[in-house]
């Protein structure tokens, strides 16, 4: 009894009360797959997901199992026949079934999971796959540093042209900048969409980026919030971030303090002159209202004056 062995068997079956999409997601983390390759196991038809385990081990994985919300089962594999007729016979069997048609077990002989990928593909130009915080951030400082360096390309080239011919030098730069404003927001959105990707979010909440008061909160839940620790409907998890992703990143999100710095410290320097401005403005006004209340005092003084003196020169009578 020693030397009996067994398998795992699963035909789609699920626990009762739990979902499909959430049991694929926890097949696939279990076998660090990603959610396509675990739904050629939900055909209907009996899979074998692990063979030749003792009693112990076909206990230990049909347990991971109905932890992950799927209704699997134990079933003893074929006694090996030690006559030599027998023998040829089984291995006629073993060539039958290594032919899909031939047996509902042709499946599961390779093995489930490990011909998938553990890490996502990581593309920059895609809707597809998943980035984390760090990865968001740094490819964000490559392409904002890119699109600069292409904008003062781009503004070179027009002005040498300008010299030659300025109405060349204003169609074409309005064409490249429209071409490179479009561009830069493709590309964004590529990335923007990787990163929702990674939370388990659907693609188009990027579009709250265009809700007024929602735009200044949504960008940092994608850079506070974590993604999924495993695979999800997306797929499976992005690799892990390289030294220069590190790097980059921490060189951004040093630059956003030293941008928020300088914007404050030009906010406030410009609300000194503006204030400094006023000021001045008040002082003229006042100096030029105190003059003229001088001038006009002065003019009084004076009218007063030559009416004293009027009024003391003699008045000559008319002969009688």
């Amino acid at each position: 009894m020693s030397d009996n062995r067994f398998k795992i068997v699963f035909d789609g079956a699920l626990l009762p009360g739990v979902e499909s999409t959430t049991a694929k997601l926890n097949l696939a983390e279990l076998f660090k797959s990603d959610v396509e390759g675990i739904d050629k196991l939900f055909t209907g038809s009996p899979v074998a997901l692990k063979r030749d385990l003792t009693r112990p081990d076909a206990e230990t994985y049909l347990t991971a199992l109905k932890n992950a919300g799927v209704d699997a089962r134990i079933e003893a594999e074929q006694p090996v026949a030690f006559s030599l007729a027998e023998t040829h016979e089984t291995d006629a069997g073993a060539s039958d079934f290594s032919r899909p048609a031939a047996s509902p077990y042709a499946p599961p002989r390779a093995a489930v999971g490990e011909d998938l990928p553990e890490y996502a593909t990581l593309n920059v130009f895609t809707i597809n796959g998943r980035i984390g915080r760090l990865r968001y951030l740094a490819w964000t400082l490559v392409l904002s540093v890119a699109m600069l360096v292409a904008a003062g390309i781009i503004s070179t080239v027009c002005f040498a042209i300008a010299t030659a011919s300025p109405t060349i030098a204003i169609i074409l730069g309005s064409l490249l900048g429209f071409a490179l404003f479009v561009a830069l927001v493709v590309v964004s959105v590529q990335i923007g969409v990787q990163r929702l990707h990674d939370l388990g979010w659907s693609g188009w909440l990027y579009l709250l980026n265009l809700v007024p008061l929602v735009n200044s909160i949504f960008p940092l839940l994608l850079l506070v919030l974590p993604g999924n620790s495993g695979a999800n409907q997306y797929g499976a998890p992005p690799p892990r971030n390289s030294t220069a992703v590190k790097v980059l990143a921490s060189l951004w999100l040093a630059f956003i303090p030293l941008m928020l710095i300088i914007g404050l410290t030009l906010g406030m320097n410009g609300y000194l002159n503006q204030l400094e401005a006023n000021v001045d403005s008040s002082y003229e006004s006042s100096a030029i209202t105190s003059d003229e209340d001088l001038d006009q005092s002065a003019n009084a003084e004076e009218d007063q004056a030559q009416s004293a003196e009027d009024a003391g020169e003699p008045v000559d009578s008319p002969e009688q």
